[in-house]
């Protein structure tokens, strides 16, 4: 297996330009949607909203000023799939269409996906969703036909400022941590990395640098596998049974003895009858 690849992404050198948006767009032919015309959100310049099916990078605006709009700050983020070390929606794929390539990255093989949704439910980051067109859930490949032929993924080709870098995992991790020093060090002391260790669902292939909590960034602060519920899931089903079981017994015991006591009516001589 190849060493594992990934994403680094430093949310303080994001300008929003969404070139990254583009050219995922570009290089893996997704479809607008409504075929380009749509109405402006009004949140921001966010018009994305959200990944799905057809959008695999999303570009965050996060406004955060002051009632009068005299103090604040911009948040960016371009948001794309983690390619979890453990994800959940492999986990719970009844196909086998989602696969973890030798990148170590997680990719869904569109001719194999039946559609169940079961992997968007899975995804503490609602990262998946359905391709209209395909009827198939789509994401994120981390471009891994651009990986087989050795070359970077179309996103973090087309960053100009290089907020989003590409790379093995372990160098990412050096680099990343080496960026949070030096912004310590100009007196960004919010500065941290999200999902670089293993702390995050074993570590995250795609993680970032930010500056407030994750909340504000939409992500989780502690997503959890869909497989971590089994067991509570498991115990109550256990003790549904269980009491089901018990007044299904105390109903048939009820019964039965409606039963007897009926018979033993019915087999009692009249009142005042006497045998000769």
């Amino acid at each position: 297996m190849a060493e594992p690849m990934g994403f680094y992404t430093d949310t303080t050198v994001c300008i929003g330009c969404k070139a990254c948006e583009v050219a995922c767009k570009e290089w893996n032919q997704l479809p607008a949607t409504n075929g380009g015309v749509r109405e402006l959100s009004g949140d921001s310049y966010d018009n994305t909203q959200r990944l799905d099916g057809i959008h695999w990078r999303h570009v965050k605006f996060i406004e955060q000023f002051s009632a009068d709009r005299v103090a604040g700050r911009w948040l960016m983020m371009s948001d794309v799939c983690k390619h979890c070390a453990q994800a959940g929606c492999l986990e719970v794929c009844p196909t086998g269409a989602i696969i973890r390539t030798e990148f170590d990255t997680v990719v869904i093989q569109s001719d194999v996906c039946n559609g169940c949704r079961d992997c968007i439910a899975a995804c503490p980051f609602g990262v998946i969703d359905l391709n209209p067109v395909s009827n198939t859930a789509q994401k994120c490949t981390l471009c891994y036909d651009r990986l087989q032929a050795g070359m970077q993924p179309a996103c973090s080709q087309a960053c100009p400022t290089k907020s989003i870098q590409f790379g093995p995992i372990r160098d990412l991790r050096q680099r990343a941590e080496s960026r949070v020093q030096q912004l310590h060090g100009q007196g960004e002391g919010r500065a941290y990395l999200y999902g670089a260790d293993e702390k995050i669902l074993g570590g995250l292939n795609s993680f970032y640098l930010l500056v407030d909590k994750p909340e504000v960034y939409g992500l989780p602060r502690d997503p959890q596998l869909p497989s971590r519920n089994l067991f509570p899931g498991s115990l109550f089903s256990m003790l549904g049974a269980i009491v089901f079981g018990l007044l299904g017994l105390v109903s048939l015991r009820k019964r039965r003895m409606d039963e007897i006591a009926e018979g033993m009516r019915g087999n009692s001589p009249p009142r005042g009858s006497s045998d000769v």
